[in-house]
């Protein structure tokens, strides 16, 4: 037999094979018994190549997802408005299909489901559209779902799992509806003077932006409220940063958290360097107060700089009716969670001595090498900044800074209108507690 019948009978044993797991798939599933006549017709097609032949997945890559234009700029707003078109073009060919939840997918998998995973990730963009149907979760469907993954804040580590199913399955009319409610944030902001350098929180992405020159220079993840304890919306500006901070716990931390700590375990305060004053600052012995009654709510406690330290190295001020700030934080690994809303409002910051030596360049004395000696020396300095910083906390939670990338997050203070975009995991309960206070004043930092 010559190498180039071998050949041949290679390539007609795989078509067949590959013919035979989609017809498998089709039967499977209703929406996909197309799917056998889609891709003989593909296989067939004069102009298809040999076997050998490979889709180009660079453009299904979560680096295409990362750009370094601000949320807040008109480009951002008109990218957004041409992926709701895009949408509204997709809701009107009748979007796209529901991927059926059988266990996670990843790549080698060979199953009915894969074909409908290609449709939908065909229709949004995160596939190339001659990718086929096949059964079989290659590599090219893995790039696609790292490409979504990115796109909606999820972990990029393509395998569709729970979550990712979760955001999948999100009908088209809803992300067109959070596409447009964006919009109307987005418009609100970009027509007002932000100033030269700001700082953006997007609370929903719980992440953070600083941008200069309109451009984004530096990107940091952010640790927000609860659904209970939310972050508030507010405009001000940053002018002021205290070097390992006393930490001075609000009445309402007190209340809720130090209290039932102390009853559970006398010892709490002892071990986490926190000290209680009265108000003429006379020290109060904690085993002087009754943890069982609302006694220590009138007294002061105040927590020393240090390793136990609620806000760690540094806490970041500006004015504003929420008595809110962004700071350090003891606990780095909660920068590594997907669900990145475990705060009393504040804003807890990865990597902050970064932002705040850029926040400090125009303050003279206060260089790197500086702030980084004051840390290191545990000494307690404020540094008032020479050029106040202007600072945005906002709710974003889909935007487009390339109209072929939009991006979405969980509505997780449920702004949205619609409950299946808060897909966190998130009780009722606490939602319906937190709409007669939405806002807490204070944060506990742990």
């Amino acid at each position: 037999m010559t190498s180039t019948k071998r050949f041949s009978d290679r390539i007609s044993t795989r078509r067949g094979f590959l013919l035979g797991t989609a017809a498998a798939g089709a039967s499977l599933l209703p929406g996909v018994a197309f799917a056998q006549d889609a891709l003989s017709d593909l296989l067939n097609a004069p102009t298809r190549g040999n076997w050998d032949d490979q889709f180009d997945t660079r453009g299904s890559s979560p680096r295409q997802v990362l750009s370094n234009t601000p949320i807040f700029s008109s480009a951002t707003l008109q990218a957004t408005q041409s992926a709701a078109y895009s949408y509204q073009q997709i809701a009107a060919g009748g979007g796209w299909p529901m991927v059926p939840e059988v266990g996670p997918l990843r790549i080698g998998i060979d199953n009915g489901a894969v074909p409908v995973l290609r449709q939908r990730l065909a229709i949004a963009g995160d596939l190339a559209s001659n990718a086929g149907l096949s059964t079989a979760f290659d590599t090219y469907v893995q790039g696609a779902v790292k490409r979504f993954q990115a796109r909606h804040g999820l972990p990029a580590d393509g395998v569709v799992s729970t979550e990712t199913y979760k955001a999948m399955n999100v009908p088209v009319e809803l992300r067109l509806n959070q596409l447009m409610t964006n919009i109307q944030r987005l418009n609100e902001m970009v027509v007002k003077d932000l100033g030269q350098r700001f700082v953006m929180v997007n609370i929903p992405a719980a992440s953070i932006e600083a941008v200069e020159n309109g451009v984004v220079v530096q990107r940091h993840v952010a640790i927000v409220g609860k659904i209970d304890r939310q972050t508030p919306i507010l405009e001000s500006k940053i002018t002021n940063l205290n070097l390992n901070p006393y930490w001075h716990a609000p009445a309402s931390i007190v209340r809720k958290d130090i209290i039932p700590l102390m009853q559970k375990d006398p010892t709490y305060l002892e071990r986490s360097d926190i000290h209680i004053y009265d108000g003429k600052g006379n020290e109060i012995p904690p085993q002087s107060i009754d943890w069982h009654s609302s006694e220590a709510e009138k007294y002061l406690f105040r927590q020393d700089p240090g390793k136990n330290n609620a806000m760690a190295s540094v806490k970041i001020n500006f004015p504003n009716p929420y008595a809110v700030y962004m700071h350090d934080t003891p606990q780095q690994s909660l920068f590594s969670e997907l669900m990145r809303f475990e705060s009393s409002g504040c804003v807890r910051v990865q990597n902050v001595r970064d932002l705040i030596v850029w926040l400090a360049r125009d303050t003279p004395g206060w260089d790197r090498q500086r702030i980084e000696q004051v840390i290191a020396a545990r000494d307690r300095q404020d540094v008032d900044l020479a050029s106040p910083v202007p600072v945005y906390f906002t709710y974003i939670s889909a935007w487009a800074t390339d109209p072929t990338v939009p991006q979405f997050r969980d509505d997780i203070y449920h702004r949205d209108g619609a409950e299946q975009l808060a897909m966190g995991d998130l009780t009722t309960t606490a939602y319906a507690a937190n709409q007669q206070n939405p806002y807490v004043r204070g944060d506990d930092g742990y």
